[in-house]
C-alpha cells in the first residue's frame, strides 16, 4: 500500500492557482511586476501558485524559476520555461506540459490572470479561460471586453443616467477635420485616447488645435478606434470593488496633480504627484462616489474585482471615467490600497478574491 507523506497530504490539500503574467501589450512590464507582488504575497498554507509567462511574442511558458526574475524580465529563458498552453477540454480542467514530445497535465483549480491591457485585460483570455471550465478569477469575457472598449463603457454607463464626458469616436485618422469642428464645440483643452488601452499610453492633453493632429496619428498606432474627449474640471477619484453580489468598496481616493494628466510615467513613479486615501473630500461625498461605482460596476456587469475611475468636478458632480477590470496588483498600486485603507491586507484581498472565484 502506498502511504503519502505528510508533505505530500498538505500539498495535494492546497489549491493550485495559475497566475498568468506578460503578454503581448504595451504593459507587460506592469504585468510582471503584479503577477510578482500577487506570487509574493499569496498565503502557501492554502494555494500552490503556477506562474504562466506569456512572451511579449505570444509564446506560452509554465515558468519554475526564482519569481525575482520577473522584477528583471529575466524569466523567459530555456532554464526556467516549459512551453505549456492552457487545455480547451474541460474534462481536464489543466494546463498542458509539452516537453520532450511528452504531454503532462497540471490540475488547476482556478487560473488568475494577473495581465493588463490588449491580449490580457479585454475579455480574449478571459474567453479562453471560460471555454476551458476552469474558475477566472475576476471579471469574465463581456464585461471584460465592454470595460477595456470606453467608448462603449461610457455609451452603456450614460444610458442609466451617470454623467460621463462628451466624446467623438474616430474610426480613421483622415476624420481629423470633424475631430477639429467637434474640438472647436467643446473647447480645448481636450484629451485623444486609444478607445482601447491602458495605463494611459497612447493618451494626449491636448491643449490647441495644432496639435490636434499628432495627437490623434498617436492614438491611431494603440488601437483603431480613438477618442476626443473633454477634459473634466476637477480631480480623478478611485474605487477598489470586491465581490459579484455582495460588495466590499475600499476606501476612496483622490489623485492629486501637479499639472498634466495621470500618464505613465505619473501612474508607475508618482514623479510630480501624490494619491490621497482616503480622499480629502466630505464623508457624504465619498459615500455617495461609492455608491456610483456600485452602480457602474454592476452596470458593467463586473465580477469577483475592479477598480472604478470617476472625477469629482468643484461643484460636487462625479463623472464616469473607466473600469479596470484587472488593475495594478503591486503593494503600491492603487486597488491594494484603497482595500488596505479600509483594513485589508494584501494576502487578505488574494484570498477573498480567490475564494470568490473558486466558489463561482
Amino acid at each position: 500500500m502506498h502511504l503519502q507523506t505528510n508533505n505530500q497530504m498538505k500539498q495535494s490539500l492546497k489549491q493550485t492557482i495559475a497566475i498568468l503574467f506578460g503578454g503581448c501589450s504595451s504593459e507587460y512590464s506592469v504585468s510582471l511586476s503584479s503577477a510578482h507582488a500577487v506570487i509574493q504575497n499569496l498565503d502557501k498554507q492554502k494555494y500552490m501558485p503556477i506562474p504562466i509567462g506569456i512572451s511579449q511574442n505570444g509564446q506560452w511558458y509554465y515558468f519554475h524559476g526564482d519569481i525575482d526574475k520577473l522584477l528583471t524580465d529575466t524569466w523567459c529563458n530555456l532554464e526556467d520555461c516549459t512551453p505549456a498552453t492552457l487545455s480547451p477540454d474541460k474534462s481536464q480542467h489543466g494546463l498542458l506540459l509539452l516537453e520532450d514530445h511528452i504531454v503532462r497535465t497540471i490540475k488547476l483549480d482556478a487560473v488568475f490572470p494577473v495581465l493588463h491591457g490588449k491580449n490580457g485585460e479585454d475579455g480574449t483570455l478571459q474567453g479562453m479561460v471560460e471555454l476551458s471550465g476552469i474558475p477566472l478569477i475576476g471579471c469574465g469575457t463581456l464585461p471584460s471586453a465592454l470595460c477595456m472598449d470606453k467608448d462603449r463603457a461610457h455609451k452603456l454607463v450614460a444610458a442609466s443616467g451617470i454623467r460621463v464626458p462628451l466624446s467623438l469616436l474616430l474610426t480613421s485618422s483622415s476624420q481629423t477635420p470633424k475631430a477639429a469642428n467637434f474640438a472647436e464645440q467643446i473647447g480645448y483643452p481636450l484629451f485623444v485616447k486609444p478607445v482601447k488601452a491602458g495605463s494611459s499610453y497612447g493618451i494626449t492633453k491636448v491643449p490647441n488645435e495644432s496639435a490636434l493632429a499628432k495627437a490623434i496619428l498617436l492614438a491611431f498606432e494603440y488601437d483603431n478606434e480613438v477618442l476626443l474627449e473633454e477634459a473634466i474640471e476637477g480631480f480623478e477619484v478611485g474605487c477598489a470593488i470586491i465581490g459579484t453580489e455582495i460588495l466590499t468598496v475600499g476606501e476612496v481616493d483622490e489623485i492629486e496633480l501637479s499639472g498634466g494628466f495621470f500618464d505613465f510615467t505619473e501612474k508607475y513613479t508618482l514623479k510630480t504627484s501624490d494619491i490621497h486615501v482616503p480622499a480629502r473630500i466630505d464623508k457624504t461625498i465619498s459615500n455617495t462616489i461609492k455608491e456610483t461605482a456600485k452602480r457602474i460596476y454592476q452596470i458593467l456587469g463586473c465580477r469577483i474585482f475592479a477598480r472604478v475611475d470617476m472625477f469629482l468636478t468643484p461643484d460636487g458632480e462625479i463623472v464616469f471615467n473607466e473600469v479596470n477590470t484587472i488593475p495594478g496588483f503591486t503593494e503600491h498600486s492603487r486597488f491594494p490600497g484603497m482595500l488596505k485603507a479600509a483594513g485589508y491586507s494584501f494576502p487578505q484581498i488574494l484570498d477573498t478574491i480567490i475564494e470568490l472565484g473558486v466558489s463561482a
